[in-house]
């Protein structure tokens, strides 16, 4: 008997084509849409066009809705975060808590074996690897999931370019539309920019001080929220004749420290809520401390459920909120939360 694989389908090129691939293989597949936020016409779009790729495939597709499970682990922390000063990361959370959290406790009542994506990653049985293709490379954002997953989880696309995935489905007839598609968007209920998902929820828009590193008042700004570190712009800095970055986020009293670029560089970071697909507490690797930044080489120490990471070079604009990622070559060995 076939073993039986469900997959996530969002009605993209990547899950559309991921599910023809696995059905190719020999599995026996099921399709699964998951209803995760309100953003306005999304899920009318969307569901439409996960149910047309599942007629397409010939498999049946099932509807979760998770909104309110979304709201609670995703979005909700998402608003948190940022009052909080930090920068959030909301795609791995999605992927842990959703994705590979609640779309898993279904998979498990359809008696399915495994769960699809059509995520770029590959993974070994026990660590998750990086894409070949690296300019489309996902594993940043999976560093958070149960490593106890691994095994269950296909992944069709992780060793495919995204050029040729789209060249597959131009070339497929019925399924022009899905080559010809437009990238959805980094985070998917953020339609403009996150200040405009923000404003419903909290007061964003707060004229503040901007401090430099002494202290001195040397500028306003308009609402600590509208800023991350290393940003230099939308703040003013009377008399300044070098570019400005902020540098540190004060949130209780609305207020932003800038400096010069050098004052961004950081040579250690702690991160907590550390989630390890290998055992050790003490080795050496590269960290990657945001998403579209190169992994630079580290030292990690590990105590309990946090992490010292000494950087051999300096990085710049390390955030709080974000995610730092170790890797071994292109093995992900796990990863935790900048403090």
């Amino acid at each position: 008997m076939a073993k039986k694989v469900l997959i996530g389908m969002s009605g993209g090129v990547d899950s559309t084509v991921s599910t023809l691939l696995l059905k190719e293989q020999g599995y026996e597949v099921e399709g699964v849409y998951m209803k995760l936020h309100s953003k306005p016409g999304y899920h009318e779009i969307h569901q439409v066009r996960a149910q047309k790729a599942a007629d397409f495939a010939g498999v049946k597709l099932h509807i979760l809705d998770l909104q309110e499970k979304f709201n609670e682990k995703v979005f909700t922390p998402f608003i948190e975060t940022y009052k909080e000063g930090k920068t959030p990361n909301p795609c791995a959370l999605c992927n842990r808590n959703i994705k590979f959290g609640e779309m898993v406790a279904f998979a498990d009542t359809v008696g399915a074996d495994f769960i699809a994506t059509g995520h770029y990653i590959r993974h070994d049985g026990k660590y998750l690897l990086q894409a070949h293709d690296d300019t489309k490379d996902q594993s940043y954002f999976l560093f958070y999931i149960d490593p106890k997953l691994v095994p269950r989880l296909l992944f069709p696309l992780g060793e495919r370019q995204k050029h040729d995935i789209k060249t597959f489905a131009a070339g497929v007839k019925g399924l022009e539309s899905f080559a010809s598609q437009s990238e959805s968007s980094e985070i998917c209920f953020v339609e403009t920019t996150y200040v405009d998902v923000l404003k419903p929820y909290v007061a964003v828009d707060q004229e503040g001080d901007v401090l430099d590193l002494a202290g001195k008042v040397v500028g306003k700004h308009k609402g600590y929220m509208h800023y991350t570190i290393g940003k230099r712009k939308g703040f003013t800095v009377h008399g300044a004749h070098d570019p400005h970055f902020v540098v540190e986020i004060r949130p209780e009293t609305n207020q932003i420290v800038v400096g010069t670029r050098e004052a961004l560089e950081c040579r250690s970071v702690r991160l907590e809520n550390i989630n390890m697909f290998d055992e050790r507490s003490h080795f050496e690797c590269e960290v990657k401390l945001r998403y579209r930044t190169t992994a630079v080489k580290c030292r990690v120490v590990i105590e309990g459920d946090t992490a010292l990471v000494e950087l051999d070079e300096p990085v710049l604009g390390v955030a709080s909120g974000q995610a730092g990622v170790f890797y071994e070559g292109e093995k992900l060995l796990g990863g935790g939360w900048i403090v």
